[in-house]
């Protein structure tokens, strides 16, 4: 009796794990989605109050999954794109959400998502001005995106953003080459318009590179 009932209790333990881990898949899903809408398809004050919003359903994930790296990558990838987008010194304090979420996320499980969290921390470093206005390192930065070059070679944002990174550094010809090399990834099937857009900014920043030369 005692062993049919601690097999029961497990299995239910088992299904609720299951059921928390496709809750979670699912909002992250949505926020990745809905991140790709707004980034891509809205412009001017609709695009900011969308970003707004959006920054509440992240903080909303990282409520209900504290311990999900997941959420913590969402919601400072959310946060950092809004900073770019809003400008100003709305963006620093943003930026400063952006880091602490994505250190979180690294501190939970810094592999997740081939290791985001390394690439939208080291985007964050070379964006952001330097002392005393901000947090700013180039040197903070590079490492952090060839962290997440190493956990994710092939990938498209990582490679990207490096590519961003080396031209923010006039190292054109390394810049070029991980751009290419980003232009080339596998498609991601469940993010076809994140895909999409991110194609578009390689061949911007690509032929940025042409006009500089």
């Amino acid at each position: 009796m005692f062993r049919l009932l601690k097999i029961t209790v497990l299995v239910l333990v088992a299904m609720v794990s299951l059921q928390a881990r496709a809750d979670l898949d699912s909002d992250i899903s949505h926020l990745q989605q809905r991140w790709a809408e707004v980034n891509y398809q809205l412009e001017g004050k609709t695009r900011l109050s969308e970003f707004e919003k959006l920054v509440a359903e992240a903080t909303q994930a990282t409520s209900s999954y504290p311990q999900a790296a997941e959420s913590w990558i969402w919601s400072g990838i959310i946060k950092s794109t809004y900073a770019g987008a809003k400008g100003g010194l709305g963006a620093l304090s943003l930026a400063k959400e952006s880091r602490a979420d994505l250190e979180k996320a690294l501190s939970l499980n810094a592999d997740a998502l081939d290791g985001s969290a390394y690439t939208s921390l080291g985007t964050l470093y070379y964006n952001v001005p330097g002392w005393p206005v901000g947090f700013g390192d180039d040197k903070k930065a590079e490492e952090f995106l060839t962290k997440a070059l190493s956990l994710n070679p092939d990938g498209i944002d990582s490679n990207y953003f490096y590519g961003n990174y080396l031209i923010s550094e006039k190292r054109y010809d390394q810049a070029r080459r991980y751009l290419k090399k980003a232009q080339r990834a596998k498609a991601r099937p469940d993010r076809p318009l994140a895909d999409s857009g991110r194609q578009k900014e390689i061949l911007e920043a690509l032929a940025g590179i042409d006009g500089k030369k």
